[in-house]
């Protein structure tokens, strides 16, 4: 193997065994391993308003930081993954969830994919059906006179 193929195998290995690092900080992991897990379960449910594309479990911004760490307090004062949800959607606005909530303000982004794909396989079928009419109308185009001629002395036949 030459050079540049073992470093394209490695660059390939080292890419598929690359896991995205979480950005929570030592100083903000909480004692208690389940309300830890709990914690980090709703911050990947939590966008990062600077990121808009990012948990903030995956962020590094100060932001983030500060969100991590109110969630972390919530859960200490013992308020359910619902309750801090419910409060950090209060003081945000529904922005702050990556999933939006399935509701009569949100179902345009819910159905809307969906009536997106509907119109377009619609538009698809009728593109579709036109071409396959007017092969039928026109079976002769695209044929020399005389085997215009042929063609219709068979379809006479029948």
């Amino acid at each position: 193997m030459t050079a540049m193929r073992i470093w394209a195998v490695l660059a390939i290995l080292l890419t598929l065994f690359a896991v995205p690092a979480a950005a929570v900080e030592p100083d903000e992991v909480l004692a208690d391993p389940k309300l830890e897990q709990r914690a980090r379960d709703l911050s990947s449910q939590l966008r990062c308003m600077v990121c808009q594309n990012q948990s903030i479990d995956d962020s590094n911004a100060a932001l983030a930081r500060d969100l991590r760490i109110l969630v972390r307090e919530r859960l200490v004062a013992g308020d359910s993954d619902g309750e801090v949800i419910d409060f950090l959607v209060d003081r945000y606005g529904e922005f702050v969830l990556l999933n939006p909530r399935f509701a009569g303000h949100t179902l345009i982004l819910w159905l809307g994919p969906l009536v997106v794909l509907v119109l377009g396989v619609g538009a698809l079928w009728r593109v579709q059906r036109r071409r396959a009419v007017k092969a039928e109308a026109e079976p002769a185009a695209g044929l020399s006179e005389e085997e215009r001629k042929r063609l219709k002395s068979l379809i006479s036949d029948r």
